[in-house]
C-alpha cells in the first residue's frame, strides 16, 4: 500500500517564466491578475514586482498626496500608486500623481492623457529607474509634468515637457526648478510648496 501524496495549497502568484522570457505580457493581463498578486509594473512585456517601500518613502508619499489634495484647484485629483498605461505592454505606478478630476473613481489603470503630473520618490533600489527610465517613459507618453523627490535630505526636482527631442524622436523633460526649501511653480497650477511640509 502506498501513501497518497500530501496536497499542499498552491504558492503565491508569480509571473509565468515562459511568458516573461517571451516578454509578451500586456496591460490587459495586469487587469486580470489574481487578488493575491503583488504590486507590479509592466515594462516592455515583462512583469516586474515592485519592492516594498520604506517608511520614510511612504511618509513623503502620504504628505505630498495630502498637500496636493488640499491645494490643487477644482479639476484636479491627487492619487497614490494608481497604474498608468503608457503603451500596450508597459504600465507604471507613480508614487503620487495628479490626474483630471473627471476620471471615474472605479478606474485602476489611467491613460497618459488623464495624468497631469507624475511623481516618483527615489529610494536606494530605484535610483536608476526613477532618475532615467521612468521620466523617459512618462515624457514619451506625453505626461506634461514630472517631479523627482530625493530623500535625506528631501529635495524636489520639477520637470516639464520641453522642445528637446530624444534619439527616438520623443520629447523629453527639462528641469523647471529644484529646491530643498520651497518649490514655486505656475504649472500645472500656482504652487508654493514648502519642502518642510512633505518632510517626515
Amino acid at each position: 500500500m502506498s501513501a497518497e501524496p500530501i496536497r499542499t495549497p498552491p504558492g503565491p502568484w508569480c509571473p509565468d517564466p515562459m511568458r516573461q522570457q517571451r516578454a509578451d505580457y500586456t496591460v490587459e493581463d495586469l487587469l486580470n491578475l489574481p487578488d493575491d498578486a503583488p504590486r507590479v509594473e509592466l515594462v516592455d512585456g515583462v512583469i516586474q514586482v515592485t519592492p516594498s517601500p520604506t517608511l520614510g518613502h511612504q511618509d513623503i508619499c502620504g504628505l505630498l498626496w495630502l498637500w496636493l489634495r488640499s491645494h490643487a484647484p477644482v479639476g484636479f485629483r491627487a492619487a497614490q500608486a494608481v497604474g498608468v498605461r503608457l503603451s500596450a505592454n508597459t504600465s507604471r505606478q507613480p508614487d503620487v500623481l495628479l490626474c483630471r478630476a473627471e476620471v471615474p473613481s472605479d478606474r485602476s489603470m489611467l491613460r497618459p492623457a488623464d495624468v497631469v503630473l507624475a511623481v516618483e520618490i527615489v529610494s536606494p533600489g530605484t535610483r536608476r529607474i526613477d532618475r532615467f527610465a521612468k521620466p523617459g517613459e512618462y515624457a514619451a507618453a506625453g505626461i506634461p509634468f514630472y517631479w523627482r523627490i530625493e530623500q535625506d535630505p528631501v529635495h524636489v526636482y520639477a520637470y516639464r515637457i520641453g522642445d528637446r527631442v530624444g534619439p527616438g524622436g520623443e520629447r523629453q523633460y527639462e528641469v523647471v526648478t529644484d529646491s530643498a526649501d520651497v518649490i514655486e511653480l505656475s504649472d500645472p497650477f500656482d504652487i508654493k510648496l514648502p519642502i518642510g511640509e512633505i518632510t517626515p
